[in-house]
């Protein structure tokens, strides 16, 4: 399989261009040569075949060839509304979410959260998480990059939420007795929004005021899922289901 890089420009049949550093550095550690072939895509939904013309000490050239289109999205846009989990987990989720075909994930600081994230911190975060989004596309296949959209708290994003907002279908994941199946409130193929807490889960007051802004309450069944793998499950569900 030719190695797949994603690149943040245009990109043009028969043209020449220098990759950027992240993406030459990332040649040179595979060791390829003049000649070696790659597949270039810019998040527009196609592949673009390339050719390694040149390599100097730290620049690649390469040479473009005609797009081909390709189809590898969930045929409906899926949103995860995470609590942050701790440590590295996020890391994983965003992986593992962007594997399974996620469209946007909204990371959210709710009253429970272990990890806390604002200012600065929260933007090198945010971009942290947009590289590991970028290099699970690379290894997936994907040709479209899910969204990493900026930390906040629950409570602002929520109140932000106007009720018309296109988010599909408004799930909250809740173990609390009176939460309906997922199977009862998903319908297959459809677009949804998943809203889940950090460890610890969502206060009382978060739940009721996910439920005013238009979320259903669904269980994922008798077991308690960590913070990191119960929006995957529910991803993983819709996916098989299409």
């Amino acid at each position: 399989m030719s190695t797949r890089l994603y690149l943040d420009i245009p990109l043009a049949a028969g043209s020449t261009l220098a990759l950027p550093p992240g993406a030459a550095r990332h040649v040179q550690v595979r060791r390829l040569q003049p000649g070696h072939a790659l597949v270039l895509f810019d998040g527009g939904g196609a592949e673009w075949p390339a050719e390694i013309v040149a390599m100097g000490r730290s620049e690649v050239t390469v040479r473009v060839g005609e797009p081909q289109a390709v189809e590898r999205e969930l045929p409906f846009a899926a949103t995860l509304a995470v609590g942050m989990p701790a440590n590295d987990r996020m890391d994983a989720l965003v992986e593992k979410a962007t594997e399974l075909g996620v469209a946007a994930i909204q990371p959210l600081v709710c009253e429970r959260s272990v990890l806390r994230l604002d200012g600065e911190r929260a933007e090198r975060k945010q971009a942290h998480w947009q590289a590991v989004a970028v290099a699970a596309c690379e290894q997936c296949g994907r040709t479209r990059v899910p969204r990493i959209q900026p930390v906040r708290p629950l409570a602002a994003w929520l109140g932000a939420l106007p009720a018309e907002q296109d988010l599909g279908t408004r799930l909250l994941l809740s173990p609390r007795p009176g939460a309906r199946p997922l199977a009862e409130r998903l319908p297959a193929g459809a677009g949804f929004c998943t809203l889940s807490g950090p460890e610890g889960g969502l206060s009382p007051a978060e739940e009721a005021a996910a439920v005013a802004a238009g979320f259903a309450a669904v269980c994922l069944g008798p077991r308690v899922l960590r913070a990191d793998t119960a929006p995957l499950a529910v991803l993983g569900w819709a996916g098989l289901r299409v």
